[in-house]
């Protein structure tokens, strides 16, 4: 059974306003954790059992931003999966903190910049995508994956984790999609950070907003060039085990 037109589960927080639900208790995502209140925590923690926070900002946009309050939670671990190239370990330049990427894929000059952007964290961090989806894989709690807006880079590493896992493809694409219902409050959001702030002037929500189209058209490309999204992780580090208990955990989208 295909289901489509599924109900966002949106988790609703003080400190947030792109929390949601892909698995209940299995897998979170989320826009930037840095205003989470101590009742957000308790939220997260003990109404949705995260155990594990996968944060896909870079060392930049940590150090500028701050690691957060989750940090604090001894039932919580937090790992680093940047989605650019770290230059060892010092700064990046400063427009590669831009929560919607600018450093895109140039072979693909036919694509449009969104999907260009997205590819760029595929070929250049494929480390940091098989990773994230192996820790989704092995974690026994919720894990929650977020970069700044929780729609770009959370939405490639979360759509790669539920095609590897078996979803339906239009589900996965939904998924990415409902990002667009909170849009304007995340613009706002990125607006009042120092970060983000100077990048988004003269800009307007909707110029964000998920691009329809942009992330099937990512999964066709790991398919044509891997093979699948399977192959892909496989490529990059994965075995057949971590496949195995992926789709253990996430099960299917007909459930």
């Amino acid at each position: 059974m295909t289901l489509t037109n599924r109900t966002p589960h949106w988790i609703e927080l003080d400190g947030a306003v792109n929390a949601r639900a892909v698995v209940p208790g299995v897998l979170l995502r989320s826009d930037n954790l840095q205003g989470l209140s101590s009742a957000d925590v308790r939220t997260l923690v003990d109404e949705h059992g995260v155990e594990l926070v996968l944060d896909l900002r870079t060392g930049v946009e940590v150090r500028m931003e701050g690691p957060g309050p989750m940090t604090a939670e001894p039932a919580v671990r937090i790992e680093h999966r940047s989605l650019y190239p770290e230059k060892g370990n010092t700064d990046l330049d400063i427009d590669t903190v831009i929560p919607w990427g600018t450093e895109h894929d140039e072979s693909l000059v036919d694509e449009v910049p969104t999907v260009r952007a997205y590819m760029g964290y595929v070929g250049r961090r494929p480390d940091s995508v098989a990773e994230s989806v192996r820790a989704i894989a092995h974690t026994k709690g919720a894990v929650l994956v977020h970069c700044a807006a929780g729609k770009d880079r959370t939405g490639v590493v979360v759509a790669i984790a539920l095609d590897a896992a078996g979803w339906d493809r239009q589900v996965v694409v939904e998924d990415y999609m409902a990002s667009n219902d909170r849009i304007e409050q995340i613009f706002q959001r990125l607006r009042s950070s120092e970060t983000y702030r100077a990048e988004l002037e003269g800009h307007v929500a909707a110029q964000h907003a998920p691009v329809p189209g942009a992330i099937e058209r990512v999964l066709e490309l790991v398919e044509a060039e891997y093979g699948s999204s399977v192959a892909f992780l496989l490529e990059n580090g994965l075995d057949e085990s971590d496949i195995a208990a992926l789709r253990e955990r996430l099960g299917s989208s007909d459930q």
